[in-house]
């Protein structure tokens, strides 16, 4: 490969990305709060403040009035200029200050989790909405893109984890070109240039692909690839209608070891549903950079980065004439000791990225990619304890886990006025042979062109769309079926509660008929004393032995009220009481007149129900009680002496 001997131009300067605060990462409850809480969105200093967003409930009796959606509405488009194809997307949540966001819709009616992953419009392969820098201007289709000013990026909207993929991007200008009617007097100096390449999901969107170890990219103006801010001679420089093509190698994805519970390849995402503009959204944090590849910035090359002499040290240095004491000072704990580097893992050489202009290889410009998982971090002992959701907060926490969306990303950065054409397939301007790698192995000496009858080994990036949301969409089953899971021992401790309820409920009444019966056995009342009461019916009406006919009168033939002989011979009736149950059949007159059922002694004889066999009124839990005075049957007179009868009696009629 022939690197060219012309002398290289100055590079545009490359903006250093802007340092955000640390955005607070608790989010109020609209179901519990009903106040908003500000989020990070849109994105990108100078772009137009973001409303503030709720957290929507968990609960599907708050979410009946939404509408179930199965495509995003958002974005809208606004034309940057009259009749241009280019547009800016509003409103829209930005991927911006560590925050992520993917669109959500409500799940179907008897889901256990009430939100799902959706798509947006169109549902094909295109550059994110969401992730891209918003002053990158977009066509309606996702597929063509404009700078503004500066080195701004976008991703496209599906990862690649695996396989051999192919994508072509066609330079519609660039390689220090001017847009039609000139620039600002701060773009004069340079014109529009182009970056393309690969990136990872912790690679910034301020700033050019290249910038640091997370992406990798290739630029027009000299050709020279660029990775950590060191462009490298690569192969020919591109312009304004050349087709680039980008092409990348990945091994097959490694499986997380399921002894291992901090295995960084165990999938499990992070995310909270909320509301922007009406439309709902999965927000999470984005996956941090690490301070190892931080560390290989300030590195003259991978090897002396690698190198733990080249890192910081992560003992503290005394000085040379103070002795080796021990620390007398009062606080518990010495200095606090510095997390020692850990290792970058990569994936090995296997995995290489390359680039075509019009069809013709240049060779490999990256092999031996940087692993696209997090490094592994074991939770610490303060993130192991549960945190109580307090007034309503929920708090993100940091993903050391794959979430589904890790992998590399096509990514395209344009400064100035550049614009560019994406081509993701099937049917591409210059196809590239079946047998790619033995092309980019050796640049120059295989004919690229494509031979019938063979299967290509690679894959145009138009296919990864529909993978990548079936992915999502299994995970989002995944996850229902643990939440049903987690459901059922929830809803079997409720049912145990209400058992347990119901147990101490029914003990309660067995013990106060065990008292009540001891209570008999000993000839003492309610409450203890064995003196009778005097009842109210002694002394409201002294005779209680006026009661209903029974002697056969006719009807209307009142006579003389009838007397109900005791069983027991006395002197005086007086005190007595008929047991007359509510509802009873064994009634002292078998054909009542109308006067007889007005009569207040029949009312007060009704009320005093004596036999009642509740679980509250009897001194018997089945019902079964033995009959009155010994088995004998009676005819319902039971005496007032009986200082129980009296007192139900008094709180009958009371």
């Amino acid at each position: 490969m022939e690197v060219p001997t012309a002398a290289r131009e100055p590079s545009p300067a490359t903006p250093v990305p802007a340092v955000h605060p640390q955005p607070s990462r608790k989010r109020k409850h609209a179901a519990l709060t009903h106040t908003a809480a500000s989020s990070p969105a849109p994105s990108d200093p100078g772009a137009t403040p973001g409303p503030e967003n709720l957290v929507l409930s968990s609960r599907h009796a708050d979410l009946a009035s939404r509408p179930r959606l199965t495509i995003s509405r958002h974005p809208g488009f606004v034309p940057v200029a009259p009749n241009s194809p280019f547009f800016t997307t509003e409103p829209l949540c930005f991927n911006r200050l560590n925050f992520r966001y993917t669109p959500a819709g409500l799940s179907p009616p008897g889901s256990a989790l009430p939100f799902r992953t959706i798509e947006s419009h169109p549902p094909t392969f295109r550059v994110s909405w969401e992730d891209r820098s918003p002053f990158i201007k977009v066509t309606q289709d996702g597929l063509g893109l404009q700078g503004e000013k500066g080195f701004r990026s976008a991703r496209c909207n599906a990862p690649l984890r695996e396989g051999r993929w192919y994508l072509e991007v066609k330079i519609e200008r660039g390689a220090g070109d001017r847009p039609p009617g000139g620039l600002g007097p701060q773009q004069r100096k340079e014109g529009a240039h182009v970056r393309l390449g690969w990136a990872r999901r912790e690679a910034p969107l301020n700033a050019p692909a290249g910038y640091d170890g997370y992406s990798y990219a290739v630029r027009d103006k000299t050709g020279e690839k660029v990775h950590l801010s060191r462009p490298r001679p690569y192969g020919r420089a591109f312009r304004t209608g050349d087709t680039i093509g980008l092409y990348i190698c990945l091994p097959p994805r490694r499986k997380p070891e399921r002894r291992d519970p901090y295995d960084p390849a165990h999938v499990k995402r992070e995310r909270i549903a909320i509301e922007f503009k009406g439309q709902e959204y999965f927000e999470s944090l984005e996956y941090p950079q690490s301070k190892e590849m931080v560390a290989l910035m300030d590195a003259s090359d991978r090897a002396k980065a690698t190198n733990t002499s080249s890192l910081p040290s992560s003992s503290t240095k005394k000085s040379a004439t103070v002795k080796n004491l021990p620390s007398t000072a009062r606080s518990k704990g010495g200095p606090p000791e510095t997390t020692p580097m850990r290792a970058l893992p990569t994936l090995g050489p296997e995995s290489y990225v390359a680039f075509f202009v019009n069809g013709q290889s240049q060779g490999i410009a990256f092999q031996d990619l940087y692993d696209y998982l997090p490094l592994r971090t074991p939770p610490s002992k303060a993130e192991q304890k549960k945190r109580a959701n307090k007034e309503g907060l929920r708090e993100h926490k940091e993903n050391p886990f794959d979430d589904g969306t890790l992998g590399y990303y096509p990514i395209i950065s344009l400064f100035n006025g550049a614009q560019v054409r994406i081509n993701p397939g099937p049917n591409f301007d210059f196809p590239p042979p079946p047998d790619i790698d033995a092309v980019v192995a050796n640049p120059g000496e295989v004919d690229i062109k494509p031979q019938l009858g063979t299967q290509p080994t690679w894959r145009p990036m138009c296919e990864r769309y529909s993978e990548f949301m079936s992915e999502q969409w299994e995970l989002d089953e995944m996850e229902e079926k643990e939440a049903r899971k987690a459901q059922k021992p929830q809803e079997a401790g409720a049912e145990t509660t209400q058992q347990e309820k119901k147990d101490q409920r029914n003990a309660k009444r067995r013990a106060q008929a065990a008292a009540r019966r001891e209570r008999k056995a000993a000839g003492q009342g309610p409450n203890g004393d064995t003196a009778p009461k005097r009842s109210k019916l002694a002394t409201e009406w002294p005779s209680s032995s006026l009661f209903l006919r029974s002697d056969g009168g006719g009807v209307g033939d009142y006579g003389s009220p009838m007397v109900i002989p005791s069983p027991d011979p006395g002197p005086s009736t007086e005190g007595h009481t008929p047991d007359m149950r509510e509802g009873s059949s064994r009634m002292p007159s078998p054909a009542p007149t109308v006067a007889s059922m007005l009569s207040i002694d029949a009312t007060i004889a009704g009320l005093a129900g004596y036999n009642d066999t509740s679980a509250y009124n009897t001194e018997y839990e089945d019902g079964d009680a033995p009959a009155p005075d010994g088995g004998a049957e009676t005819d319902g007179d039971v005496g007032m002496e009986d200082a129980e009868t009296r007192d139900f009696i008094e709180d009958a009629i009371s």
